[in-house]
């Protein structure tokens, strides 16, 4: 049996960072009273659980709208640092999200990566491994050691999408020409053919 993390509801659920934007560290943070658990991912982990989560919310909402709300309330913002210390329990492979109607709740469940995930993800030439193999791979998946269950009402989920969008969009800016981040000290432009541009003023 895996261990499982287990908050229904947390007191606390959010996404932060730790480190400087283009080396910045990805956790999800549950906290119940002192029992903290901090998991790491993906910068686009984030951004698609964001994405999958706010239009899981607005899916519910069309047929209960008076237990959905259409925004976060604006008494569950959330802008404090992550809980220290952070001690991360494993990093995030798969994730599922699902509605329990029965309670009014979103139900997120983060497994850890697997070694078959890390081997699926690219091939010996660097190259990604197409879907269908990576589907083979997952078939073969041993039960997980551990799983993050968290259990939240829906306007504790809209304040997790806010903060969420908050974070990510704290990164390095985009270059304007070619769409990369763009570091403190500049980076090399593919549009501008090498030539070296800095965050514009």
């Amino acid at each position: 049996m895996p261990v499982m993390h287990a908050f229904d509801p947390p007191e606390r659920f959010v996404v932060g960072t730790v480190g400087e934007p283009g080396a910045r560290t990805f956790f999800l943070q549950a906290r119940e009273g002192a029992r903290v658990v901090s998991v790491a991912l993906e910068k686009q982990q984030v951004t698609v659980l964001a994405e999958r989560l706010d239009e899981l919310l607005d899916e519910v909402m069309k047929s209960a709208p008076a237990v959905v709300p259409a925004m976060a309330p604006y008494e569950l913002d959330d802008n404090g640092p992550l809980e220290q210390p952070i001690e991360e329990e494993f990093r995030a492979g798969t994730m599922t999200l699902a509605w329990d109607p029965d309670e009014d709740k979103v139900v997120l469940e983060v497994f850890p990566i697997s070694e078959a995930e890390i081997v699926a993800e690219v091939d010996e030439t660097g190259q990604l491994v197409d879907e269908d193999a990576v589907a083979a791979i997952e078939l073969e998946e041993p039960e997980p050691d551990e799983v993050l269950l968290v259990r939240i009402a829906p306007r504790n989920a809209r304040a997790f999408v806010k903060r969420a969008e908050a974070v990510l969009g704290a990164g390095r800016p985009n270059c304007p020409f070619c769409g990369n981040p763009i570091d403190p000290e500049g980076h090399l432009c593919v549009r501008a053919n090498g030539f070296k541009r800095r965050d514009p003023v």
